[in-house]
Order: C-alpha cells, then structure tokens, then sequence
C-alpha cells in the first residue's frame, strides 16, 4: 500500500519545494495562454519566503515532498483570498484540489473573521472553473487582462464553505 497525502500549514522549509512545484504546475497555463511570463512562473523566492511569512499557505505532502500547495489571506473587509492552488501532474484528478480548496476555507474561516472566499482563473482554464463550481464558487465578475486572457473571479459566502457540491 502506498503512502497517504497529508496537509498541513507551509513552512519556511518548503519554500524551494513549492516553487519548483508552482514553476512545474503554471507551465500548462502558460501553454494555455501563450505567455511564459505569468507571474507564478517569474516569481522569486523571497517573495514566495515573505508570503510564507505573512500569510497562510498550505501544502500536501505524499512522504517528504510537497505535492500540492495553496494560498490564502483574509484582508480586512472580510474576504478571504485564495490563490495559486497548485497540484503536480501526476497527482491531478484525484480529489486533492478539491482537499486543499476545503482545507484553506477551513484555516482562513476558523476564526469567523472570512464573511467569503474569492478566488480567480483564466477564462479558457476549464479544469479550474469545473473544481471551483463544483466547491460551491459562482462567477461574479470577468476582467480582460489582454487579447488572450481574461480573468474569471469566482467567490462564495463563508456560511457555504462547509458544504460541497456532489459531482
């Protein structure tokens, strides 16, 4: 039998590990997009060391390698911002997307001070849409960045982060 994934809070430790996995997981969009020059594939490590350090970022681990990653923030009129929820390819379409989306609500909620969850995704990234959708998340607005891309912010209000949608 093999090892289970556990989750658990991000450490100063992991930070090389999770941005290999986010370099690793962002190259799909930007395939998607054609732009190489999207902010998680140009992002340096002391930024990602001060969102360790400021935030709250989850990580799953399948023994000793982070195989999966999340981010979040409450900002101070109550939305909980969720961002770069990140799954390395060969982990993908087994329900742990879905495990870290839940887990970051749950730490982000924990104190009552999220009233929602807001997160965001390119319009063309339908795998994104489909987990965010089945989570419980509607869209609420779109933002044309360029010719090629266009963002899709999805939000839920905090009383709906216990429940999730069945497939």
């Amino acid at each position: 039998m093999g090892m289970s994934v556990t989750i658990s809070a991000a450490t100063t430790q992991d930070a090389e590990q999770i941005l290999k996995l986010q370099y690793l997981c962002y190259q799909s969009e930007a395939e998607l997009y054609g732009d190489y020059g999207i902010e998680p594939l140009t992002q340096p490590l002391d930024s990602l060391r001060a969102e360790l350090a400021g935030g709250t970022v989850l990580v799953a681990r399948l023994g000793d390698e982070v195989v999966a990653s999340v981010r979040g923030a409450v900002d101070p009129d109550g939305t909980a911002r969720i961002n770069k929820l990140i799954v390395h390819p060969r982990m993908q379409r087994h329900g742990l997307g879905g495990r870290l989306l839940a887990a970051i609500e749950a730490r982000l909620g924990a104190d009552g001070a999220a009233k929602s969850y807001e997160l965001f995704t390119g319009h063309r990234s339908d795998r994104n849409l489909r987990l965010y959708r089945k989570h419980g998340y509607a869209q609420i607005s779109t933002q044309r960045v360029d010719e090629r891309l266009t963002l899709v912010t999805l939000a839920k209000g905090a009383e709906a982060g216990a429940f999730v949608a069945s497939a």
